[in-house]
Formats: C-alpha cells, structure tokens, sequence
C-alpha cells in the first residue's frame, strides 16, 4: 500500500558564487592569474587598471525610480547585437574573411627535442641496413622515459613480425641492441640496473678500482646490492680501501639515464610563493605576492550603455533584453571584483593566522620548534571553516629565510613527552633524522634503537612508530644505511 509522507528537512547549500569564491582561494598565484585573465577575455564589463567606475554603476543600480522588474524580463535573448567582438566565435570572424590565396599566419609553437628523438638522431649517423635501422628505431621507440628496455627480446621479436612484418632472430636483436647501448647517454637500453651500471663502467678509463667495480656488479651484484660487505671482501681478496673505493666508483653512476636527459618531454613546475614572510627587527613581518591582488574596476562603457538604455522613454525588446543582458555582464564583473577582495582577504588573514601560531618556528628556522597544529586550530582562531583553511594550506607556499615551504607542512599532530608536554609530530621526525645522520655508518641504528634513543630524549614511541617516521623521511633501514 503506497502511502504518503510530509517531512521537514532543514539543509544547507552552497550558492553559485559561494563555490566559485571557494575555488578562487583554491588557486595558487599562477593558476589565479590565469583565472583572472580568462574572466577579463569572457566579461566586457571587466576592465583592469585602477580606473573605477563601479560607484555610478551602484547609484543607478539602486536607484528608486527603476522601471523594470528584471526577474520577469523575457530571457530568450538575442545577445548577436551587444558582444564585442571579443566574444564573436571564431569561426563568425573568420568565415569567408579570407580568400584561398591569402598568406597563412600563424604563431609558431616552442619545440623542443623528446628524449626518443635524441637518440634517433644518434642513430642515423651509424650504417645500417634499412632492415636494421628499423629494428634499432622499434628497440629506441620501446625504451622507457628512465633509459630501460623493460621487454623480453623474446616478445619484441613477436611485435617486430607482427607489427612490421620483420622476421629476425634473437641473436640479430642483441646484435643490434649492442648499437643502441653504445648512444649517449651511457646506459641507455639497458634492460637492469646491473647491465645499465656495467655500461657506464665499460666506457670509463680501466683502473683498478673501476675493474673491481666491473667484477663486484658482474659476479656479486645480490652482496652489493644488500650491502654485504663482509662478503665482498672475503669473496675478492681486497683490503677496505680497494673496496672503498669501487663502490666510490659505482655511486657516482646514473641509475637512470633517460631522466639525465635535460631535453625530455616531462613538464616542470615552478613554485611562486603566494606569501613571503620576513624579519625585521626581531619581528615577522607577511605580505601577500602582489600577483594575488589585480586592480581591477567595472567598464565605465558598459556603465554608460546601461544608463543611457535607462534614460530611453520607449523601450522596445530589443533594448530590454540589452539592459538584461548589460546588467548581466555588470553584476558579473561587480561580483568578480568582490570575490578577488574576500580571496585576498582570506589568503592574508589563515597565513597571519598560521605565522603567529608558529611564531618561534619562522623566527628561528628549527623544526624542533614546530608547535602541534591542526586544521581546526587555524579554523577556530579565524573564526572561518576548515575547509577554508585547507584549500589555503594544501595549494600554497609561503617564502621564509629559511626556503619556500609548502603551507600544510606546518601542519603536524600532537604526541605527549614523558613530561606530560604535547609536542609535534614535526619535532619528533626531525630528533630521529638528526639521530641517524649523527650515527656511525659503520654500524647503523636499527628501529629498535632509535626507538630507545628517543625514549631516553624524552619521546615514548613505539618501535612500529619510528619505522613509520623513517619511511616517511625516506630514510632506508639500518642495513642499506650501511658505509664501510
């Protein structure tokens, strides 16, 4: 039996320019200069500069006499009329603009050169067969971006006969595999880490800490790699100096060449500091990037048009749909210029909030000095909500004395002392990365010991604990910590 059901529900929901305010304090300095710039393409009204015309656009806006109800304004409007031609499309301006034998111009792109087309210019420069120079080009097209053929020779001979109808045999891949490993950078082509390593080795000068290097990855790689020393030096007869100074040898090659490449396709970003944070005379002192903060004002054009449609006795369709249309495009660029104010303002105000909370840490630069702080800290003492805060922590950097940091990394959970004092996960981490550069790398600490080193500082934490803090410092066990 169907029945029907009368419920009260009380929600809350976030209005359109609420979520666009929360994605404009989202935005880091380059990606919030990006926004701004494509709001000034999209909106007229929008103008930069510290021209402002926004006060008679008030006055008129909230003038008495106004004789029209906006809201019920027909809204199927033709708006061809009244774009600049900013926001023609394309293809309004271009069609039938131009005759076939008009110049073509186009602004050329930046090229640069992939780390494949490195290594095929290398290539070209050897006599092959063209059977051959296929298959060394199908050998460079499947080596990866770190300089490594991951792949069987077994399973690219299949993909050559499927895919190129080239037939070849196994020995002919190595034959031709040998040309690639011989392009630069050295190590390219290998198919492990010990043949990428012999390589490089190979290329250099023999000497005896070099032939030694050569022996150890060729007959003992598993001892090296474990940092079995005691093995090492029982297996080839040599004294710890010689030994010394062949993995001397082998530390100073690239485990992986293609990254060395500084020609390849990988995007790197660089970091704009949206705060800086300086002292002056024993006090902090924070400004906001000035790249965050555009002068911007409504157009006084679109301002005038909206005025003068006003002050028309008549008025057809056509001019109340202009007056909706203006008015549309003014409330727009009023309400952007408002938005980019409050991101400002909240920006400011969570990073002084953050720099005050941490005073003793930006005045001396010491980890250590990190006080416990979480999310909710900042969000109480601003009196605004946590998600506020981390869209400010997680996407922004701040320039210190002491380097550009990322904001959330100021962020750390409490652990109590053996005194009872709550001390910062940050101030911990760091004590443990002091404690094992501080060791004897002849004979590492192992968790165990690190655990009861802390303990004895002060900090009662659990052996799995310091296990965790060491990975996530990236700090390896004892036993690949080992030197000799």
């Amino acid at each position: 039996m169907l029945k029907q059901q009368l419920k009260f529900k009380l929600s809350q929901k976030l209005s359109p320019q609420q979520i666009q305010l929360m994605k404009l304090i989202q935005l880091p300095t380059q990606a919030f200069e990006q926004r701004v710039k494509q709001e000034l393409e999209e909106n007229p009204a929008l103008d930069s500069g510290k021209e402002d015309a926004r006060d008679e656009y008030e006055e008129f806006d909230n003038s008495a006499d106004e004789e029209y109800d906006y809201e019920k304004i027909e809204t199927e409007i033709d708006v061809d009329d009244y774009l600049s031609d900013d926001e023609i499309p394309s293809y309004r301006l271009n069609s039938n603009n131009y005759s076939a034998d008009d110049e073509e111009r186009q602004v050329p792109y930046a090229s640069g050169t992939s780390f494949t087309q490195h290594l095929m210019g290398q290539l070209h420069t050897y006599r092959l067969s063209d059977e051959q120079m296929e298959i060394a080009e199908f050998l460079i097209g499947s080596v990866d971006e770190s300089g490594y053929l991951r792949r069987e020779l077994v399973d690219l001979m299949d993909d050559l006969a499927f895919t190129q109808n080239i037939y070849t045999s196994e020995d002919e891949l190595e034959k031709i595999l040998r040309i690639v490993q011989n392009l630069d950078p050295a190590g390219v082509g290998a198919r492990s880490l010990e043949e990428c390593l012999l390589i490089q080795l190979k290329r250099k000068e023999e000497t005896e800490a070099v032939a030694l290097a050569i022996a150890i990855l060729t007959d003992a790689f598993d001892h090296f790699s474990k940092k079995h020393y005691s093995r090492l030096l029982s297996k080839f007869d040599i004294t710890e100096d010689q030994l010394r100074d062949a993995i001397d040898e082998i530390e100073h090659l690239n485990p992986k060449p293609g990254g060395s490449y500084s020609g390849n396709t990988k995007v790197v970003e660089h970091v704009i500091p949206d705060f800086t944070i300086n002292i002056r005379d024993g006090e902090l002192e924070l400004t906001l990037n000035g790249r965050n903060a555009p002068e911007m004002h409504v157009s006084r054009e679109y301002t005038n048009m909206l005025k003068g449609y006003k002050a028309a006795k008549e008025k057809s369709k056509s001019q109340k749909d202009a007056v909706l249309f203006i008015k549309q495009k003014l409330d727009a660029a009023k309400w952007f210029i408002e938005a980019i104010k409050q991101r400002q303002q909240t920006l400011f105000v969570t990073m002084s909030a953050i720099m005050e909370y941490q005073k003793e840490y930006f005045l001396t630069g010491d980890e250590r000095n990190l006080r416990p702080m979480i999310l909710k800290d900042i969000a109480d003492e601003i009196e605004m909500d946590v998600s506020t805060v981390s869209r400010v922590a997680n996407s922004k950097y701040v320039d210190t004395p002491y380097g550009t940091k990322l904001i959330k990394e100021f962020f750390s959970e409490s652990m109590t002392n053996d005194q009872g004092e709550e001390v910062s996960t940050r101030e911990i981490k760091k004590i443990l990365e002091i404690t094992i550069q501080e060791e004897d790398k002849r004979k590492p600490l192992t968790d165990d010991k690190l655990a009861k080193i802390l303990k004895e500082k002060g900090y009662p934490i659990a052996r799995r604990t310091v296990a965790k803090y060491r990975e996530q410092l990236d700090v390896p066990v004892a036993r690949l910590r080992k030197e000799i």
